[in-house]
């Protein structure tokens, strides 16, 4: 943790241990992706209750944190979150992470991002994703095929509507190299989920100069059997979706790796868990990777999210 000469300094106690962090402002003026994100975001489930959802985006703002991520879900409506959280918030960008393809469709998403832009300029990114074949076949009754034309289709369409969104305000919640390509072409780059630091590295290699921002689940407990416990507990139906799956035996897992919950090597990979120091050192090995920004999702049993991002602002 870095101190500098304007900072707040605050003593904070847990039962982990007492932290000294520092809140600074990231200067105004600074219009480029990594300036308009921050260097660190707070991911945030849609469906958490709406004052839990508006307290923690509120506290997150005070506490510098440069980007809410609001997952988009299976459904249309995400919108009328971030709606909210824009509304309960005064400079903090809000991305969606994502919007799922198969529950909006280009009119809606541009018509919604100009009726939030119009309220809250410049502070709108629009993550856009294909989503994954059991939860759009099992939950939307809809057929899952071909979801990088899909993709290629609906970025045709929202660029044919008659004020787009523009490619500079939309991502892509990619994980493969073809997808991982095409947020390059046609957006500003890539928000992966759920994905090692060797995944973020392949990820900066095909997007080139584009802006990357992964997800890393972040499991504040020192007991490594209990945090382990509970990044099993969150990866339980991500192990179900070949999206998932493909992408983690591109970076260099196994079958094997899946077995029992997943394996230690895996869980170990794909979280940021132990003390303060083991998940600062995990996020400095996705920058080191080629990662922009990293968005924290706080996991554990009923975590005390304020808590936990309090702990880890700016680390």
């Amino acid at each position: 943790m870095n101190q500098c000469d304007s900072a707040l300094c605050t003593m904070f106690t847990c039962k982990f241990r007492t932290v000294t962090y520092y809140i600074s402002v990231t200067p105004s003026g600074n219009d480029t992706p990594s300036g308009i994100f921050g260097d660190l975001g707070v991911w945030l489930l849609r469906h958490l209750p709406s004052d839990v959802l508006i307290n923690v985006s509120r506290q997150s703002e005070d506490l510098g944190y440069g980007t809410v991520w609001i997952a988009g879900g299976v459904e249309p409506g995400v919108f009328d979150v971030i709606e909210k959280v824009l509304d309960a918030t005064e400079r903090i960008t809000v991305a969606t992470g994502i919007v799922n393809l198969w529950a909006e469709t280009p009119e809606t998403v541009t018509r919604a991002w100009h009726h939030l832009e119009e309220r809250h300029p410049g502070r709108l990114y629009v993550g856009l994703g294909i989503s994954h074949a059991p939860l759009v076949e099992q939950l939307m009754n809809v057929e899952y095929s071909k979801p990088l034309a899909k993709t290629k289709l609906f970025l045709d369409e929202l660029d044919a509507q008659a004020d787009p969104l523009p490619p500079s305000r939309r991502l892509i919640g990619a994980l493969g190299p073809k997808m991982l390509e095409l947020a390059a072409e046609r957006t500003m780059g890539a928000h992966p989920y759920r994905v090692s630091t060797r995944s973020t590295a392949q990820a900066r290699e095909l997007l080139g100069d584009a802006f990357l921002a992964p997800e890393l689940g972040a499991i504040l407990e020192p007991d490594l059997d209990a945090a382990r416990a509970i990044g099993r507990s969150s990866i339980e139906y991500y192990l179900q979706l070949p999206n998932y799956t493909n992408n983690w035996l591109r970076s260099g897992f196994t079958a094997d790796d899946f077995s029992h919950g997943g394996s230690d090597r895996l869980i170990d990979a794909l979280f940021a868990l132990g003390d303060v120091d083991a998940i600062a050192a995990r996020v400095k090995e996705h920058r080191a990777a080629g990662a922009d920004h990293v968005a924290f999702q706080v996991l554990g049993d009923d975590p005390d999210r304020i808590a936990v991002l309090r702990v880890l602002a700016h680390i």
